[in-house]
């Protein structure tokens, strides 16, 4: 068997641990960020942030939809989120995220590991530019509300 190719992006946030750890969860909040692109329109949200809960996020980009899923496997109030991801793509070969929340400096970092499957590698650099984009946008949503 291959070992999955690790994909791995830190942000550094001026807020506390707990705030941001908080934010990562909170169902009113989340179709502002989390696969959220700048020209999409986020047509469902689905969010159940508890061990064996999941979420769908459905987003119109032009005539197409991005659907993505995930169900939460490990939540450890502030330091630590794990749960499996899929796309409308591979619905049947989940993916694990790992979220870390480490204090740092009055702030945070995140740190987020995807372990993609072998079969995706390829789409490893496209996969750190996403989650980096990701954890920006959650970084602006809560800048907003600052």
């Amino acid at each position: 068997m291959t070992a999955p190719v690790e994909v791995r992006v830190e942000k550094r946030f001026r807020h506390p641990v707990e705030r941001v750890f908080d934010a990562f969860l909170d169902p009113a909040r989340v179709g502002d960020w989390l696969f959220h692109t700048p020209e999409g329109v986020m047509e469902k949200v689905e969010y159940d942030p508890r061990p064996g809960g999941g979420f769908a996020l459905f987003e119109r980009r032009g005539e197409g939809l991005a659907r993505h899923f995930g169900r939460f496997v490990e939540i450890e109030r502030p330091n630590r989120i794990v749960f499996d991801f899929w796309v409308d793509e591979a619905p049947d070969d989940p993916t694990r995220v790992t979220v870390a929340f480490v204090e740092a400096d009055g702030g945070c970092v995140v740190v987020l590991s995807h372990d993609l499957a072998p079969a995706w590698a390829a789409y490893a650099d496209r996969s750190a530019a996403g989650w980096a984009m990701i954890l920006d946008s959650l970084e602006s949503v809560m800048e907003s509300e600052a």
